[in-house]
């Protein structure tokens, strides 16, 4: 919680960090406590970014930083730079917390503590007068200190995940008070790739103290941290950036680690990397139904002016986009009136996953681009400006202006900004959302396994084809996982810190369980393709005359170049799954089929 110390005891389950393609890292309990000293040692190997965008530069002014940018910054290595104006705020702001301590305000985790320690008195009058300096500046040294040693293992294994939470924490920071130097520090470590070694677990969503703890070890030298993905000491990676360690003052320590950018900057990887896999999942679904000889008459408007839903008819003409030139538009005796459930209604509950998608996009923008932090600082505002701020417990905390905020006035005032929704809620309803797809797409696989839909067995139109690996039982397997990861983490609560802390959002493990559905759900894909090309051959076969929509016939091409189609009875040198599923990750969708712009916009409506 953005209340707590930046380093609080280790909670959770030990679960482990899903990361981009599939990645875990599984630690046994018995290696845990075989590490002795080295328990939070990299268990597992490091996995640096690729650098191809550190020439493009992002501008941050905390209010419009995009999704694009954080996968930039994140896995790209783009720059970051701090518009002037957002760089001003960040002074004016600084100028009014030490203002606000010379006049005397209480100001929760500065001149007062933090937790139970709220009414402690730390430090009296001017922040700058030499013996107030002295201690501010040694207890923030003594803080960043420990932050080095926060939270618990495993580490982070990705460095865009660090990077994620760093950029993100760098926009968010505009509307605090950070130190000018803590700042700069922050952007510093992006741009010359100097990226602290931080533990995955040790926040239970309300503040992620313990990871952005880390970072601020790093910026004094202290811990370890990768340079340019070569892991060594802190310092050395400092000196080899040509960095100099930071001197924090002020409330840097609150500045820095008062932040959920560490859920934040995983959400944003989880709306680009689900972006593609719902793309993909609308190309495949056009390949079924081209496969199966399908009935069109769901998408069409007469049912869909029955279902007046925006998300609904937009996946509907977007599906129809995709299939226009097909052969379904035209007659075939053959035809059967009515495909399976599952085939009918995939359209549906796409739709819907994309509308839950947009929700959580729209949450993860607003959290990136808002503050999270406790407590708030407002330069400029005055009692006039609503009738509250006049009344006399809020005049307890306004800050009249003097020498240190150069005559500016405004409010410091606690809050509980830190609680992270409606972006937990959303995370876990994507989640729900992907697992009710995903069903469809496992049942539309076993239908074109029965002739009752298909007409035809494939053998009959292709002898000696060969089907997928293990297809029977995997997608069934993997839609066994899937489930598993849609049951929402239970909402309960433990009192922390003398009962001051009672509420957790859980957002990690949240999120552990949404990023590892977006994996699983492109290896379910995976099947879903297989299928799907397979019947396109086979339609193909029964009439070479045949269409299938510009882009169906774009991905099955490319796909089939990748993976012919195998008619020799021969096992093939590579599973089919794993080619496919390498496929789908290496080959966006929109290589195919350009993103449609027609898509429902939530953020339109919201501006």
């Amino acid at each position: 919680m953005a209340d707590r110390p930046p380093w609080p005891p280790p909670i959770g389950p030990n679960r482990a960090m899903p990361t981009r393609r599939r990645r875990f890292t599984l630690i046994a309990g018995a290696l845990l406590a075989a590490s002795g000293p080295a328990l939070g040692a990299q268990l597992a190997a490091y996995r640096p970014i690729t650098p191809a965008a550190d020439a493009a530069t992002v501008l941050l002014t905390g209010r419009d930083l995009t999704i694009e940018d954080i996968v930039r910054v994140a896995r790209g290595g783009a720059r970051v730079e701090l518009a002037a104006a957002a760089r001003q705020r960040e002074a004016d702001n600084f100028g009014l917390l030490l203002e606000a301590a010379a006049e005397g305000i209480a100001v929760y985790w500065f001149n007062r503590g933090t937790a139970d320690q709220r009414e402690t008195v730390l430090f009296e009058g001017d922040p700058l007068t030499p013996a107030n300096r002295a201690l501010i500046e040694a207890t923030q040294l003594a803080s960043f200190r420990q932050g080095a040693i926060a939270g618990t293992a495993p580490e982070v294994a990705d460095e865009e995940v660090v990077r994620a939470m760093m950029v993100v924490r760098a926009n968010t920071m505009v509307h605090n008070a950070p130190s000018p130097a803590l700042a700069a520090m922050l952007l510093e470590l992006l741009n010359r790739r100097v990226t602290p070694v931080v533990r995955a677990r040790g926040t239970v969503g309300e503040g992620d103290l313990a990871m952005l703890g880390n970072v601020g070890g790093t910026m004094i030298g202290a811990g370890e941290a990768y340079y340019r993905g070569v892991r060594m000491p802190a310092a050395a990676a400092l000196r080899d950036a040509g960095l100099q360690p930071l001197q924090p003052s002020g409330a840097d320590d609150n500045a820095l680690t008062s932040s959920n950018a560490y859920a934040a900057g995983q959400a944003a990887l989880l709306v680009h990397d689900a972006e593609q896999a719902l793309e993909w999942a609308d190309l495949s679904y056009a390949l079924a139904l081209d496969g199966m000889n399908s009935s069109v008459t769901p998408l069409s408007l007469v049912v869909q002016r029955d279902r007046p839903d925006p998300w609904l008819n937009w996946h509907a003409a977007h599906t129809l986009a995709l299939l226009r030139g097909s052969y379904l538009f035209g007659a075939d005796p053959a035809r059967i009136i009515q495909d399976p459930e599952s085939l009918r209604a995939s359209s549906i509950r796409q739709a819907s996953a994309w509308k839950s998608w947009a929700a959580l996009k729209e949450a993860v923008l607003f959290q990136a681009n808002s503050s999270d932090h406790n407590p708030a600082v407002a330069i400029d505002t005055a009692p006039a400006d609503s009738w509250e701020l006049a009344t006399p417990q809020l005049m307890r905390y306004f800050v009249k202006g003097g020498p240190l905020s150069h005559g500016r006035h405004g409010y410091i005032v606690s809050n509980a900004n830190w609680d992270p929704y409606p972006l937990a809620n959303l995370i876990e309803g994507f989640t729900i959302a992907l697992a009710n797809m995903d069903v469809a797409v496992m049942l539309r696989i076993e239908r074109f396994r029965n002739p009752l839909f298909t007409v035809v067995a494939a053998a009959d139109v292709l002898p000696g084809v060969t089907r997928a690996d293990d297809g029977y039982y995997a997608p069934v397997d993997l839609m066994q996982e899937i489930q598993t990861l849609a049951n929402p983490v239970m909402p309960l609560g433990s009192t922390l810190f003398a009962d001051v802390e009672d509420l957790e959002a859980q957002t990690r493990l949240k999120l552990a369980h949404a990023r590892q559905a977006v994996e699983t759900t492109v290896d379910l894909l995976a099947y879903d393709l297989l299928e799907a090309a397979l019947w396109v051959d086979v339609r193909q076969a029964q009439d070479p005359r045949r269409a299938f929509g510009d882009a169906p016939t774009r991905a099955w091409s490319a796909f089939r170049q990748r993976h012919p189609l195998n008619r020799n009875g021969t096992p093939p040198a590579e599973p089919p799954h794993a080619v496919a599923a390498t496929f789908l990750r290496a080959t966006p969708a929109a290589s195919f089929a350009p993103a449609d712009r027609s898509r429902p916009d939530l953020s339109a409506a919201r501006r």
